[in-house]
């Protein structure tokens, strides 16, 4: 029987992607293919890095493909899809608004795994107080190349006004993606577990600082609002689930975390809420259902 909180989380994810598809279709199909692309490309990374590393599992979720739930690749797209957007309203130079949607995402992940697994959402098998809460060191490497691999093959192969570049594209930016990945991999399981904070922790600093010089504007620009609604749809969903079972309270500097990358959630998006808050009087007075 499927764990009950591995449902909650895919009804989370189902309505978020919702949110994303109806976006997406507004801005036409080759959008929708660049969202759907992200979601395969999600799913063919779970499989590849369970088949290379077997070093964790999944538990019961209601809609499996094989060892991968469906939902975990929904949540790579919709993730990917809702940190590009944002990214491209942050005044970066192209080149470099791979690297903020790496770190967009990690903002995520420092919440998300070490809380998932005490809701038995998937398993490290090291216990609860390995590493990073029970969650390895190298997991938020993988998640930084994985997320920014991608953006930047989307980026690189999709932007030609050709039909090559609309359709093609998206699917030269998984075989990018997921050769990035496995590379990746292989080279930090290369390195002894003891080891491998050093090189986790320069990379992911490197790449803050490099951003941080960069400035990029990051409340001037008002990004489209659903930036926001997918962090902060995860964010609240363990952050509840976390309290509700109490898992994010073993160890309670964990909550003090989810609180702290919420906070940051909401620094970052601010320029984006308040541009929200100020449109919906209007939308209101004008008799215009939002976004017409």
């Amino acid at each position: 029987m499927p764990n009950p909180y591995c449902v909650a989380s895919e009804v989370v994810l189902a309505l978020l992607f919702g949110v994303c598809l109806r976006h997406a279709a507004r801005a036409g199909p080759a959008r929708v293919w660049q969202l759907i692309a992200g979601i395969l490309f999600g799913l063919l990374l779970e499989w590849a890095t369970i088949q290379q590393l077997h070093s964790y599992r999944y538990g019961r979720f209601l809609v499996m493909l094989g060892d991968v739930p469906l939902m975990v690749g929904v949540g790579w797209g919709v993730i990917i899809y809702s940190v590009r957007l944002f990214s491209d309203a942050s005044g970066l130079p192209e080149w470099a608004r791979p690297i903020l949607d790496g770190l967009l995402a990690l903002n995520i992940d420092l919440v998300m795994d070490a809380v998932a697994i005490r809701l038995g959402l998937w398993d490290w098998g090291q216990g609860l107080q390995w590493q990073y809460f029970g969650v390895p060191y190298a997991n938020f490497w993988a998640w930084f190349w994985v997320v920014a691999s991608f953006s930047a093959g989307l980026r690189a192969l999709a932007r030609p006004a050709t039909w090559a570049g609309r359709w093609l594209g998206p699917l030269g930016a998984i075989v990018v993606g997921l050769a990035v990945i496995i590379a990746m991999d292989a080279l930090i399981t290369a390195i002894t577990p003891a080891w491998q904070l050093p090189p986790v922790a320069l990379t992911l600093g490197a790449a803050l600082a490099l951003v941080v010089w960069l400035r990029p504007r990051l409340t001037q620009r008002p990004a489209d609002p659903l930036v926001f609604w997918v962090p902060l749809g995860i964010h609240a969903y363990f952050l509840t689930a976390g309290l509700l079972s109490r898992a994010i309270l073993r160890p309670p500097v964990l909550l003090l975390v989810s609180l702290a990358m919420l906070a940051l959630a909401l620094y970052l998006h601010w320029a984006t809420i308040q541009s929200a808050l100020n449109q919906a009087p209007a939308v209101q007075r004008s008799g215009l259902p939002p976004g017409e």
